[in-house]
């Protein structure tokens, strides 16, 4: 009988475990997409306000700290179910998250208000109906870690449980600050350093298709080699038509275009496949734009007029904020309308940069990180600065490991060699104790 106990404690335990991983590791995963974008967080609850009709008496700064706390809370909430730490608080949190989420994802699969959760933001696109069927999982895992919460195994001490717990929260806000500041750290949208746009964009090729004038019974109709109809009919004329077929209609990119303010040319064709150097400077809506820089920006564009580089601001403001913008900056630059959500996500930055060189993405600058007259000091095609920059996505990850893992690693490292040593040394003079008094 004890045995067959001890087998379910077994299998329970294991269980619990594994449901613990598997929320820790889908909660930090999805924390830290959003630490590292929060504008893109920050967007995403815009959307939802918009979606349920509240934008209007919740301030975007309110929004905007919400979009930092709920990828603290996310990431926090992992780690410490991963690590067992403040096993209670965690288990309560996680059920009550995700026995709030649960029906709202529910909620948004049926009535379908926004396209896609944003849940693991651009790293990880799921529909409505797949983040309802996550959260189904999620919550019989959360409901399990909370039944038997005290079958997870911890990995440290009580004693120090509160330094990972601190340090962690320090981390994960510090991370979404230095990303606010600059932009993401790992970049998951289509517009990353390395593309060539026009190539994204989807090209089209040039077919050739042969059609024949037949006539029968005074009676004129086209066909092609397809449909070509019996010896009834009389062949009047052959002739040979080009078509334009798109290659990709699918592209991630698909939603960029440029035209004009004034004519509403579309010069998207124009623009990107101008040969050299192009600067462009994003402002998705330039009455919101921070013109703390602007002086920087000036500098840039009379760099490019010196050097023969293109330069052009994007924006989906109307004419009067661009003249605005021209008059209180002093900005000569031309603008040129483009959609909005494109902006957004083509750089989280308002207003922020990009240099191309034949419609590839060489550098990504926010407002705050331009480069100045010591980066320019020379021509581009003489300097570092005119190279692609080099982005590794496991460079950038060993970087975030050493510093969030070493540290941690550290404390633990003295968690295991002095502080448990030391119990276990105080745990054998106490029971030497008890043995002595009981002789």
């Amino acid at each position: 009988m004890n045995l067959e106990i001890d087998k379910k404690h077994i299998v329970r335990r294991v269980w619990v475990n594994a449901c613990r991983f598997l929320l820790g590791g889908v909660f930090i995963f999805s924390g830290f997409v959003k630490a590292i974008d929060p504008f893109g967080t920050f967007y995403k609850l815009q959307d939802y306000v918009a979606a349920f009709g509240m934008d209007s008496w919740l301030p975007s700064s309110l929004l905007f700290v919400g979009a930092l706390l709920l990828a603290a809370l996310e990431f926090c909430l992992g780690v410490y179910l991963f690590l067992g730490i403040r096993r209670g608080w965690s288990a309560w949190v996680a059920l009550l998250l995700m026995a709030v989420m649960t029906p709202l994802t529910l909620y948004l699969a049926i009535a379908n208000p926004v396209p896609d959760c944003g849940c693991f933001g651009d790293a990880w696109v799921l529909t409505n109906w797949e983040t309802f069927g996550k959260n189904v999982i999620l919550f019989v895992a959360a409901f399990s870690v909370f039944r038997w919460r005290k079958d997870v195994i911890l990995f440290i001490t009580r004693k120090i449980e509160w330094v990972f717990s601190m340090y962690t929260i320090l981390f994960v806000f510090a991370l979404s600050i230095y990303c606010q500041h600059n932009l993401p750290i790992i970049d998951f949208r289509p517009y990353k350093i390395g593309v060539n746009i026009p190539q994204a964009l989807g090209s089209s090729e040039v077919t050739f298709e042969t059609r024949f004038l037949l006539e029968k019974d005074g009676v004129r109709k086209e066909f092609t080699s397809d449909n070509y109809p019996d010896s009834t009919w009389t062949l009047v004329e052959t002739r040979t038509i080009t078509k334009e077929v798109e290659k990709d209609n699918e592209s991630p990119l698909k939603g960029f275009f440029i035209q004009d303010l004034e004519t509403d040319e579309d010069l998207t064709e124009k623009l990107l496949s101008a040969k050299g150097y192009t600067f462009l400077l994003v402002a998705h809506r330039i009455e919101y734009a921070d013109d703390s820089h602007i002086d920087l920006i000036n500098e840039i564009y009379d760099y490019s007029v010196e050097h023969g580089y293109g330069f052009y601001a994007l924006t989906a403001s109307p004419k009067e904020e661009i003249l605005q913008w021209s008059d209180r900056t002093g900005a000569e630059y031309p603008f040129y309308e483009a959609d909005e959500l494109t902006l957004k996500t083509m750089i989280r930055s308002n207003p922020g940069m990009f240099l191309l060189k034949d419609g590839t993405i060489l550098h990504k600058w926010s407002d705050g990180n331009l480069p100045d007259e010591y980066a320019l000091y020379d021509a581009l095609e003489k300097i570092p600065l005119g190279q692609e920059e080099f982005v590794s996505l496991w460079h950038t990850m060993g970087k975030v490991l050493l510093w969030f893992i070493v540290p941690l690693c550290l404390v633990l490292a003295v968690d295991i060699l002095f502080i448990k040593r030391r119990e276990k040394r105080i745990g054998h003079v106490k029971t030497a104790g008890g043995l002595m008094e009981g002789k």
